[in-house]
């Protein structure tokens, strides 16, 4: 399949600010008290069902958060800047390039996908795609977290971000009952769906949804 060509800016953008990135974005610990509630809640339902795939994993932060939750996790990145951020930082974890629209993971061979704030960049028509592969790649009674900011429908347009670097990444902020409809649509049962109102200066919401593929 041809790479859509969202899925090549968010490559470009985020190894032009892979970096800046790291420094910038906050380790697990130091996430408000629910973002870390919904993490452990999905490290539990997860870890004894086999490996975890932490989809859009970036630098590894996150990843090496579940893994010292004791879950079988490895990250998977399109960015080859932040996969080699991620494996220098945590090289007793693996990581891999790849997309969310094709990934190189057999039928069923997962227990559970995180996805952390690493869908809002895919444009609503490719969404299907996106969790047709989640439900594919998930064993029956596997689990996903997927996790990002929600909106009204709005579409973001950035041209500079982390450290005033150039980027041509979008942002599509869809409403939570969109999100869970999509996830329907592909076959996962949503169990749970949270939306926090943007704290300390933030100017976003975010959603969190745990959701399963039925047996």
């Amino acid at each position: 399949m041809t790479e859509p060509s969202y899925v090549t800016a968010v490559r470009e953008s985020y190894d032009t600010v892979a970096a800046d990135y790291a420094r910038r974005v906050p380790e697990p610990a130091e996430l408000d008290p629910v973002s870390r509630a919904m993490l452990a809640a999905f490290a539990e339902l997860a870890a004894p069902l086999g490996p975890v795939a932490d989809l859009g994993c970036g630098p590894g932060k996150v990843t090496a958060h579940l893994a010292a939750l004791g879950v079988p996790v490895f990250g998977v990145d399109v960015s080859p800047g932040m996969i080699e951020l991620a494996r220098a930082a945590h090289p007793e974890l693996r990581f891999t390039v790849g997309s969310m629209t094709a990934l190189d993971i057999a039928d069923g061979e997962l227990g559970g996908i995180l996805a952390y704030y690493s869908t809002h960049h895919t444009p609503p028509r490719w969404l299907p795609t996106v969790f047709a592969e989640f439900h594919r790649t998930l064993a029956p009674g596997g689990r996903l977290m997927l996790a990002g900011h929600v909106g009204n429908g709005e579409h973001l347009r950035p041209t500079r971000a982390y450290g005033d670097h150039p980027v041509s990444y979008e942002s599509h902020l869809l409403r939570p009952d969109r999100i869970a409809e999509l996830l329907d649509r592909a076959g996962l049962v949503v169990t749970t769906r949270v939306v926090q109102e943007p704290e300390g200066g933030g100017k976003r919401q975010s959603g969190t949804f745990l959701a399963y593929r039925p047996e």
